[in-house]
């Protein structure tokens, strides 16, 4: 039988062929991508005990998404499938497919409505935020209606309501998220101008009767204090401004959740017989203080940020865990890194507790040198060290033939708090990198990577090495190996310390908006992040293919 997702789809298509060819001035856009896995079982990385591994050995994913525009009317609607993926689950096996997300909005002079599936945000997110983040298998869009007012042409207010998207089961949570936010923009002078633009933000979420039936089930076994009484609903708020003067750019918000009822993975339980354990729901209010500043004059440049938070889990349902069901979005407080070995140890976002702030510093020392340093640090609201990284890099330039970047981090990783493992040691690591490109003429190029890992924690020391070869303006060939020379701890399916080389050898092919990859790839264990929010990795082991397209 045919499913009632595909004659959507089906009439989706019709009504957009029909449409393109009945109005002149009509366009229509989209874009495709697919990933494939050919999983190759390795016990000497511990890639195996998977139904990819053990029978499925194929896996992957693919999206299709249609845009169409027509004056002041845009719709859109994207096609998701999964075959045996692991995009969901590391662990496990997911097949699905389905609308992932459809749309449609239109503007009347000040007035804009926009139904469907709605990625928006208020202010940095922290009170509200909808987004797609493919590789971590997050996409928390809106299922509503969104409705909006412009004043001016610098002053707006907006409303949003709905549902938000549950991307496992290709429906939607329980509950309900309502909101209303208005923004400004205000410019002062004529030769030196001072701009503002301020903002608040208000969000009511109302959890189903199913989640309040799991809190209560729960709640009603605690003991003394332990024991609440749960809400259906709980607001949040939020000012924010930002304020820009010549080289100046100073951004702050404020957000301030009410009693809410969330799981505290941190809280101590009291139990009737034995000692307390961890992890209860409780029903506190929350907080969030985040600021950011910058100034850049000339050859330099320094920003610092500084972020306070607690008790701000703000789920659509208390039950959700990991990455599922995010209404807020609290900003990361690290460097963004992305060499192999700089990035491998990332800090997620921590919600219930957290403390932090970051500088980095810019300087342009001639037309040939550049510097750049960073600090972070974050640790818990009672003291406890999460983490710390400082990295130094220098860029030079000295010609249109080369170009070399060097630098070193030191960094210091709370792995029993963000991996969740208990009683392992922190990780402190110092890393040693260098990039150098060389263009042999316009269209061909080598690029090659150095970077060296020490430390005495987690799996121990590593090397990496990287050639890369562009071929303008198809081709670019790939060769890596990352080798575990010290190692400290069992990375193979048998728990010994042994080691490791874990290569790479991949070619992508480019011609015009279509981008092809297939690569072969051994890896290690791991953490992915992206934006603050993480999730661990098993190790992998295969081939994979990767393919998009935009027309």
């Amino acid at each position: 039988m045919v499913s009632q997702n595909f004659l959507r789809i089906f009439v989706f298509f019709i009504a957009f062929t029909n449409t393109i060819f009945a109005q002149q001035g009509a366009a229509i856009s989209g874009g495709f991508e697919t990933n494939a896995n050919v999983f190759l079982k390795d016990s000497s990385i511990a890639a195996i005990n998977t139904p990819q591994y053990e029978k499925q050995f194929f896996g992957g994913e693919s999206w299709i998404n249609l845009n169409y525009t027509l004056g002041d009317f845009t719709a859109g609607i994207r096609y998701d499938m999964y075959i045996n993926s692991n995009l969901y689950n590391p662990k496990e096996s997911f097949t699905k497919q389905g609308i992932g997300r459809w749309f449609a909005k239109k503007s009347f002079d000040k007035f804009q409505i926009s139904v469907g599936n709605i990625y928006d945000q208020i202010g940095s997110g922290i009170i509200f935020r909808t987004y797609e983040q493919r590789p971590l298998f997050i996409d928390n869009s809106l299922s509503g209606v969104s409705l909006k007012y412009n004043f001016t042409d610098n002053i707006y207010i907006k409303a949003i309501g709905g549902r938000q998207r549950n991307p496992v089961d290709f429906d939607l949570y329980g509950g309900s998220v309502k909101g209303i936010t208005s923004e400004g923009f205000f410019s002062f002078g004529t030769d030196k101008v001072l701009t503002i633009t301020p903002g608040v933000g208000f969000i009511n979420k109302t959890i189903s009767d199913e989640a309040m039936d799991i809190v209560i089930g729960s709640v009603k076994n605690y003991i003394g204090d332990d024991r609440f009484l749960p809400t259906y609903n709980s607001y949040a708020t939020t000012i924010y401004n930002t304020f820009a003067y010549e080289g100046i750019n100073w951004y702050i918000e404020t957000a301030f959740k009410g009693k809410d009822v969330f799981y505290n993975q941190f809280a101590e339980k009291k139990e009737l017989i034995g000692n307390p354990s961890l992890g209860r729901y409780v029903n506190n209010v929350g907080s969030v203080l985040y600021s950011s500043l910058s100034y850049s004059k000339g050859k330099f440049g320094i920003s610092i940020e500084g972020k306070r938070t607690k008790n701000f889990s703000f789920r659509i349902d208390p039950n959700l865990r990991l990455l599922r069901g995010f209404i807020s979005y609290i900003p990361p407080m690290n460097r963004q890194n992305t060499y192999r070995l700089t990035a491998r140890y990332s800090p997620a976002t921590q919600e219930i507790s957290e403390k932090a702030f970051q500088v980095e510093a810019r300087y342009k020392v001639s037309k040939k040198v550049s510097t750049l340093v960073n600090f972070s640090k974050i640790a818990t609201l009672e003291g406890e060290q999460l983490y710390r990284e400082f990295l130094a890099e220098a860029t030079v330039k000295p010609n249109q033939t080369w170009l070399i970047i060097g630098g070193i981090q030191s960094l210091l990783y709370n792995q029993e708090i963000y991996e969740q493992k208990p009683e392992v040691p922190n990780v402190k690591t110092i890393t040693p990198y260098v990039d150098v490109l060389y263009k042999f003429s316009r269209k061909n190029s080598i690029r090659t990577e150095l970077q060296l890992m020490s430390t005495d924690q987690d799996y121990g020391s590593w090397a990496f090495a990287l050639v890369e070869v562009g071929l303008a303006p198809h081709w670019l060939f790939e060769a890596s190996g990352m080798y575990n020379f010290d190692p400290k701890k069992g990375n193979s399916a048998g728990g010994t310390a042994e080691k490791v080389l874990y290569p790479t050898f991949g070619a992508v092919y480019l011609y015009g908006a279509n981008r092809f990859q297939l690569r072969y790839v051994k890896q290690v264990e791991g953490v992915v992040c992206s934006g603050g929010i993480c999730r661990l990795e098993p190790a992998f082991s295969g081939v994979r293919f990767s393919a998009n397209s935009t027309f």
